[in-house]
């Protein structure tokens, strides 16, 4: 019997919300409805649902190459994507470590970050720095450096780790695109690294966007502020995209859009538009070369470290042609021109009832509701049951509704997805 992630397996057991198609920026229920995906799926799929080219590539991939051993052996489709994604990433980070997920590029970047210090010469360098309501997948890592209390409380101690203060703040509610307020917040770093000593500090790892905890984003001038810090005390800094990768801020990588180019890059969903499980870990020139220079003879493994698929080939054939379609159809220059229409749409919404905020940046929004007394996530639960009853699907998590349509969305389609919550928020008893 299947144990379901994320899910309140009693409840969805009890009255099932099952999925049995989809097609462009629509799924369809199993009572034949057409329900709206306004998350892209888990914000992987941003080219929209069944690409054609997609699913021809995957096919053609599995007839000719199934399964190639990621270990001493490649195969060309890896190379291919590898420098794919190098091009595509900015200056610098060109070495491209694939796994099979977002959780997974982030264990790899951590593990990356304390071997790095380690053939430096400086192995006490093992404390990470994260964020709080920063989430950075499900693995030891990850939970470790992940900011979001409820996401470790059954786990006991994990990997050493402090955080720095969210940048959630009431003074900035209902901003339109990045706040105005906060970039003081990123001197907490500079509090940690004098507590606790650059000299053990592996690295910083942070979002530039956090959408999983509800879409906080970073004050103006704040990213640049910890990259400063960062390179001052020689600190790695790993930006997860995982979600933000591949067009979702309007260009390549937020690393782009807010011009601040970290040490490590972490990516995953968008990379393959959700069709196979693939994550990828980019990291500077100088850390592979640190390993390379370290590693011993040539036919010694530099970095123990990998998975049986790695590189996989139908992955990287799903991936070469998600990546063909974001740029032959220059989706990322259409999500920041369908910003300015979606920021007005998600807007307008305030004045509602329970409605604390709203926050949004490109395609990317989050509406905070109000909670329920000892119960956060009760209140964002019942709207979205309501709205997939209406033919939306909205994805809720803590006490945020969050959305993130496919780049291929039309402007009625924003307008069904926001007149929909309309209507459910604004009749809440």
């Amino acid at each position: 019997m299947y144990w379901m992630p994320y899910t309140g397996n009693r409840l969805m057991k009890d009255n099932p919300r099952m999925i049995v198609g989809a097609d462009g920026c629509y799924y369809l229920s199993a009572d034949g409805r057409r329900i709206f995906d306004s998350l892209s799926g888990l914000w992987c799929c941003s080219m929209g649902h069944n690409r054609r080219e997609i699913a021809i590539s995957v096919t053609s991939q599995i007839a000719t190459l199934d399964y190639s051993p990621a270990f001493q052996f490649g195969h060309p489709q890896a190379f291919q994507l590898a420098n794919r994604i190098k091009e595509m990433a900015p200056a610098d980070l060109d070495y491209v470590f694939f796994s099979n997920s977002g959780s997974e590029a982030v264990e790899t970047a951590l593990k990356m970050a304390r071997a790095y210090w380690h053939l430096k010469g400086e192995p006490e360098r093992t404390k990470f720095i994260g964020r709080g309501k920063g989430y950075h997948g499900v693995n030891f890592g990850g939970t470790s450096v992940g900011g979001i209390p409820s996401n470790r409380a059954l786990y006991g101690e994990l990997v050493d780790t402090v955080h720095l203060p969210h940048t959630l703040l009431r003074d900035n509610a209902f901003s339109r695109g990045l706040p105005d307020k906060g970039v003081e917040l990123a001197e907490d770093l500079e509090v940690l690294v004098e507590e606790h000593g650059a000299k053990n500090i592996a690295a910083v790892i942070v979002e530039p966007l956090s959408g999983s905890a509800g879409v906080i984003l970073p004050p103006v001038g704040y990213l640049e502020r910890l990259r400063e810090i960062c390179t001052e005390h020689g600190i790695l800094l790993i930006f997860d995209e995982v979600i933000t990768g591949f067009g979702r801020t309007g260009r390549n990588f937020a690393a782009d859009t807010f011009g601040v180019v970290p040490d490590i890059l972490c990516l995953a969903k968008a990379l393959t538009n959700g069709c196979a499980p693939m994550g990828a870990t980019v990291a500077r020139s100088e850390i592979y070369e640190t390993f390379m220079v370290n590693g011993g003879p040539g036919y010694a493994t530099e970095f123990p470290h990998g998975y049986t698929c790695s590189g996989h080939p139908i992955a990287c054939a799903a991936a070469l042609a998600a990546l063909d379609i974001l740029e032959e159809e220059k989706l990322a220059q259409r999500c920041a021109e369908l910003a300015p229409y979606f920021e007005d749409a998600i807007h307008g919404l305030k004045g509602l009832p329970y409605i604390l905020d709203i926050r949004n940046f490109a395609l990317t929004g989050a509406i905070q509701l109000e909670t329920y007394p000892d119960e956060p996530a009760r209140r964002p639960a019942e709207v979205a049951q309501d709205c997939w009853e209406k033919g939306l699907y909205v994805r809720y998590a803590g006490d945020c509704l969050a959305v993130a349509p496919p780049f291929i969305v039309e402007k009625e389609d924003i307008d069904f997805t926001f007149n929909v919550l309309n209507d459910v928020i604004g009749t809440l008893p």
